[in-house]
């Protein structure tokens, strides 16, 4: 899978669609092969506050336990419910299967795709 132009991307492995200021945010196919098969997503709740570079959530997989890293500060309105009984299909569809959405003040220093196939790469 090519990575989408339309995306921002992270160093630590999430990728984030900015729709003014709203932001949808997952984890990358990169991130999501190196995990394995994903069993289990501990999502937060709705009016949550994240800050920028903290833990959002835990993606359990049958490998380890790992936390997706928040690329903005702000607040959650909306989770991937889908992903309660489903965590698998973030394996499966990477880009499609969003774990938040925030409406955020900050958003912190992001990668083009191209940058972040070059780090991919490393």
């Amino acid at each position: 899978m090519s990575t989408p132009k339309n995306l921002k991307y992270t160093a630590s492995h999430e990728w984030i669609e900015v729709d003014g200021d709203k932001a949808k945010i997952g984890i990358t196919e990169y991130a999501s092969t190196a995990m394995g098969d994903i069993v289990f997503v501990d999502l937060p709740e709705v009016d949550d506050e994240v800050e920028m570079e903290e833990a959002i959530c835990d993606i359990e997989s049958v490998k380890s336990v790992s936390p997706m890293i928040s690329p903005v500060t702000g607040k959650i309105i909306a989770i991937n419910e889908a992903l309660e009984d489903e965590p698998e299909l973030i394996n499966a569809k990477p880009y499609e299967s969003w774990i938040i959405e925030v409406e955020f003040s900050e958003i912190g220093d992001t990668l083009t795709a191209a940058e972040y196939d070059a780090l991919e790469k490393e």
